[in-house]
């Protein structure tokens, strides 16, 4: 049985105490019993990434620590749940690059956790307005590709009587992101529209991975509506450069979307960064969510 890490009693007041609302259910808390090799992930798109490494390897389980319909972590509050979810843990895989902004907490509470960072060594894209590196480096294949070495790397060193099979994993996965970005770039190489207007700072990545030129962006803040004055000025983007297409995400509210649309007889389109998804992942999810954003963009800018 191993031994469960100390939880500091006043950790858990001062969580209680930041977090929003009731307590809710998390991830599959695991017990103590038994000598499973124990992964949590820190949100959706890196459960997705950390399953497909991991695989069906006996003795190996991941849980996911946060709800799967979470989204971006940027200011998100730690629950008791969250931390319980990390008591048993022997390694905590996390994006990095900013996106997780209570780790200093979990490394308080939990001193001793091998925590890997997907995004280490990644070139980050500095956001124009804030000055402050962008997270979503997840939604560029490329960079998927990247993480999921990194994560093969942190699993084989802390888990190193599975080392061959983490690799072998991580390589049919990669294989299979490759496949689909070389079949996105074959697609998307003759587009002559390029310029589009995302809903918030998801896709930086992304459209650099493609050529894409992102000439505005409705919310900066994910969950703030724009003000008048930042609505007039994307219209007038739009109807300066003729873009034909806005994107909207599955994840929040079109109705910003909706009204540019209407103002300017640009269509609303959905693309998906991958930040939610269903509580019992598939592994194929990514390459599935990335074709599905491939033919929303051939009919978008086709």
């Amino acid at each position: 049985m191993k031994p469960a890490k100390a939880f500091p009693a006043l950790i858990i007041c001062a969580i209680l105490l930041i977090s929003c609302g009731a307590p809710r259910e998390s991830g599959t808390i695991p017990d103590a019993g038994g000598n499973d090799f124990h992964i949590v992930t820190s949100f959706y798109p890196i459960y997705v990434l950390t399953i497909n490494v991991a695989g069906d390897i006996p003795g190996v389980r991941v849980t996911n620590m946060t709800e799967p319909q979470s989204g971006c972590l940027h200011d998100y509050e730690l629950s008791p749940a969250d931390m319980k979810a990390l008591e048993y843990a022997d390694l905590f895989v996390i994006n990095g690059a900013g996106m997780e902004a209570f780790i200093d907490e979990v490394k308080k509470a939990y001193p001793d956790l091998a925590i890997a960072e997907a995004a280490k060594d990644i070139p980050l894209i500095i956001d124009e307005h804030t000055g402050e590196p962008n997270p979503h480096v997840w939604v560029s294949i490329s960079n998927a590709i990247r993480q999921v070495d990194n994560i093969k790397k942190a699993l084989a060193e802390a888990d190193p009587a599975h080392k061959e099979q983490y690799s072998r994993n991580a390589g049919e996965f990669k294989d299979k992101l490759q496949v689909q970005k070389d079949r996105m770039h074959e697609e998307l190489n003759d587009i002559r529209s390029r310029d589009i207007v995302t809903f918030h700072e998801a896709f930086p990545y992304f459209a650099q991975e493609f050529g894409l030129n992102i000439a505005a962006v409705i919310e900066r803040e994910p969950g703030t509506e724009p003000t008048a004055a930042e609505l007039e000025e994307t219209i007038e983007i739009i109807n300066a450069l003729g873009v034909k297409a806005v994107f909207a995400e599955p994840q929040y509210s079109a109705r910003a979307a909706e009204t540019i649309a209407a103002e300017t007889g640009a269509r609303v389109y959905i693309l998906d960064p991958l930040v939610t998804g269903p509580k019992d992942a598939d592994p194929g999810s990514y390459v599935e969510t990335m074709e599905k954003n491939l033919q929303t963009l051939i009919e978008a800018l086709k």
